[in-house]
């Protein structure tokens, strides 16, 4: 849902912003809106992705920042001692260390759920890009192949939700014309969710094994990290596709190369990966493979949203510091 843009009467000029992330910096919109608020900001121009030593430095002047998919770990803190406040450009808080905030008292600028729609449509576009075979015959009649296999419908076919969050559940949402069995697994109780939406509380272990779709929709933490690899693989039936828009280390991606090489599921569709941008290019073209360079959060509405979420998180992460 896209959050609107607040005038102000005057700019902060008392603090540094240091604005990290590449999209936001590369939307002039969004960097106009910040601007209006805070006379000192620095935008990472060239747009890129920093690391390490680089990132230390872009920050070294700025008390407060907006974060994108940067890693912003205890040792890049340790070595940021003037940065008092964080906003957040995205959903997931996996590049941040929060432990590490919460000891420095450093607040953090979050609003979750923003990308939603975004990322729920990418979804339901590989479920049905999957099942009509849309990708690999599209591919194949690139290179000359004229190969008329259909697929099958995606109505009527069952679709293993794993986590029903704010995506989880609009892709729930978006299922409903299709009249799938939807089985969804999380670690909260989505009893709820069930009922509204005609859907069945499972097991993680009974989505894998029934699911002609299971798709991945819950943040990368301790406990989620390679929850697919390969014994979760060979449960899943061979006609079965796995669907990962969340976040690539989910996924054990040799398990899941072996799986696709061997024929031990059907196919796969991944917007994320383990390594970002991937290197693995057999990997990348294996035929029953989809693939994209994780884009499923970024439709032209999302981005603007998750930019005003990220400013409005800004505001409120710099007044809680005591730097407004």
């Amino acid at each position: 849902m896209p959050i609107s843009k607040i005038k102000v009467q005057s700019q902060n000029e008392s603090i540094r912003i240091a604005v990290t992330s590449a999209t936001f910096s590369s939307t002039p919109e969004l960097v106009s809106a910040l601007k209006e608020k805070y006379a000192h900001v620095k935008i990472n121009s060239p747009a890129r992705k920093m690391r390490d030593d680089e990132l230390v430095e872009f920050l070294a002047d700025c008390q407060a920042a907006i974060i994108g998919t940067e890693v912003v770990d205890r040792k890049v803190l340790q070595k940021s001692p003037q940065l008092k406040a964080i906003a957040k450009y995205g959903v997931g808080l996996d590049s941040l260390d929060l432990d590490c905030m919460r000891e420095r008292g450093i607040p953090l600028g979050w609003i979750g759920g923003v990308n939603r729609r975004s990322v729920s449509e990418l979804t339901l576009a590989f479920f049905l890009g999957l099942a009509r075979n849309v990708f690999f015959s599209g591919f194949d009649l690139k290179g000359g192949a004229w190969n008329k296999h259909g697929g099958f419908e995606l109505t009527g076919k069952t679709v293993g939700l794993i986590g029903c969050g704010f995506i989880g559940e609009d892709v729930l949402r978006l299922l409903q014309p299709f009249q799938c069995e939807v089985l969804i697994c999380d670690i909260l109780d989505k009893s709820q969710q069930a009922k509204v939406y005609g859907a069945k509380l499972a097991s993680f272990d009974e989505i894998l094994e029934r699911s002609d779709f299971v798709s991945l929709h819950v943040p990368l933490t301790a406990a989620t990290k390679n929850m697919i690899a390969a014994p979760q693989l060979k449960r899943m039936r061979d006609t079965a596709y796995l669907v990962n828009t969340a976040r690539g280390e989910l996924v054990e991606q040799q398990a899941l190369k072996a799986a696709l090489q061997t024929g031990e599921i059907q196919g796969a569709a991944l917007d994320v990966f383990q390594e970002e941008p991937p290197t693995d290019l057999e990997f990348l073209s294996l035929p029953n493979l989809m693939v994209t360079p994780h884009i499923g959060g970024n439709a032209a509405e999302a981005v603007k949203a998750m930019g005003y979420a990220a400013i409005a998180g800004l505001d409120k992460s710099v007044a809680e510091a005591g730097l407004a």
